[in-house]
C-alpha cells in the first residue's frame, strides 16, 4: 500500500506484486507510434530551453528481448495465448508490431495474475496496435 515503483513493469509485477491483490488496473500503454518523447527544460527563470532528454523511445523491434519474452510466453501456463503468439508470429514474421504485441501480452497475463477476481481492468487503446 501507497508504494512507488520505478521500472519495467514486467519485472516489479513479477518480483512485488502478490496474485489476485489488485483490484483496479489502468493501463496507458506505449501504442507503437514510431515516435521518441523528449522532456523539455526550462531556464532557472522559466523561459524555453532548448535542452531536452529523450523520455521514451516508443518503437519496437524484434530483437534478443522479444525472442526472450516470446520464448517465455511460449512456457506461460495460459496455452491460450502461448497458440495464439505462436499463431500471430507464423502470420507476421519477426517484424515490430509482433515485437509489442510480444511486450503488451507478457504484461497482460501477470496484470491477469495480479488481478482480483472482482477487480478491473481498463486498458487505453491507439489505433496504432488496438486490433
Amino acid at each position: 500500500m501507497n508504494k512507488l515503483y520505478f521500472g519495467d513493469n514486467l519485472d516489479i509485477l513479477r518480483e512485488h506484486i502478490a496474485d489476485e491483490s489488485v483490484d483496479l488496473i489502468y493501463l496507458d500503454p506505449p501504442f507503437n507510434s514510431k515516435r521518441d518523447y523528449s522532456v523539455l527544460f526550462k531556464t532557472p527563470k522559466g523561459h524555453e530551453s532548448d535542452a531536452q532528454i529523450t523520455a521514451f523511445e516508443d518503437s519496437w523491434h524484434w530483437g534478443e528481448q522479444a525472442e526472450r519474452e516470446f520464448s517465455e510466453l511460449e512456457r506461460a501456463p495460459n496455452t491460450d495465448v502461448a497458440e495464439m503468439m505462436l499463431a500471430l508470429r507464423k502470420f507476421l514474421k519477426e517484424n515490430d508490431m509482433m515485437a509489442y504485441l510480444t511486450m503488451m501480452a507478457n504484461r497482460l497475463l501477470e496484470l491477469h495474475r495480479v488481478l482480483k477476481p472482482t477487480g478491473s481492468l481498463y486498458l487505453h487503446c491507439d489505433p496504432n496496435a488496438s486490433y
